[in-house]
């Protein structure tokens, strides 16, 4: 299983935004967004970072999904 960010960078699009934009508004590395923009793991003060900056809930711009499943796709 592994988190997707899909829908931040929806959300992103949605509201004309883009990664810098987001590292910039949320206090986040260009380390940070790297890790997101792969699906890798980061700190839950992140996430939060960015539903702060986004006004959002964490549904908004994360998804738990079968990584197994994904594999199986490609």
């Amino acid at each position: 299983m592994i988190i997707d960010y899909t829908k931040l960078w929806k959300l992103l699009i949605d509201r004309k935004l883009k990664k810098k934009d987001l590292a910039k508004v949320a206090g986040l590395s260009k380390s940070t967004i790297t890790k997101l923009s792969t699906n890798q793991n980061v700190n839950t003060g992140v996430l939060l970072k960015i539903c702060v900056a986004l006004n959002c809930d964490l549904a908004d711009i994360a998804e738990v999904t079968n990584a197994d499943k994904e594999m199986e796709h490609e």
